[in-house]
């Protein structure tokens, strides 16, 4: 790093870099989320699948953030735990409406939250409820209940209904990661 980059640095000129894990069941809509947190001249129109990992970043007014798009796949969650170690936040995101895999999600971040790598770790872990805009889809509140969301105890976390589709909802929890972000790397 050069002696105008730690300068720029030290006087908070220069946006910190977050590397950010972004998780989840497959189809939960992980990439359309992240999709829409780029730019709208970066955003791809059409979204498919992720097979095993894509990295993707995005910018906020005071941080710069490299996401970790992972395959919520099953024969691709093993892979999540090879990057836990480079993360310094986490976005985990549910699809609402699918009641039947919210046990599978849960089982999934249970397992998360007690992997060595993240267990004694303060890493803020922003939840994303997305796909409000189906008929089946319950409540963020309803969500945090079935994922005992309340039992995280030595974590930051936040919880956003959200429309990926639409980008309602991540405005809002982005503005919290960066605000969490912003006290924990200080």
């Amino acid at each position: 790093m050069g002696l105008f980059d730690k300068l720029a640095g030290w006087l908070g000129l220069k946006k910190k870099e977050v590397h950010v894990l972004c998780l989840g069941l497959d189809n939960s809509g992980k990439t359309t989320i992240i999709n829409k947190l780029k730019p709208s001249n970066a955003q791809t129109q059409d979204i498919v699948p992720t097979i095993g990992f894509s990295i993707e970043k995005f910018k906020t007014s005071s941080l710069s953030f490299t996401v970790f798009d992972m395959s919520g796949q099953g024969k691709y969650r093993d892979l999540w735990e090879h990057y836990y170690k480079e993360g310094q936040a986490i976005i985990f995101v549910i699809d609402s409406s699918d009641k039947l895999r919210m046990v599978v999600a849960k089982e999934e971040l249970d397992t998360l939250l007690n992997h060595p790598d993240i267990k004694h770790r303060r890493l803020p872990i922003l939840f994303f409820a997305n796909k409000m805009d189906l008929r089946d889809a319950v409540s963020s509140v309803k969500v945090s209940q079935l994922l005992s969301l309340e039992n995280i105890k030595d974590k930051p976390w936040h919880i956003c209904a959200s429309d990926a589709l639409k980008g309602e909802g991540l405005q809002e929890g982005v503005d919290w990661l960066q605000g969490i972000l912003s006290v924990i790397l200080l």
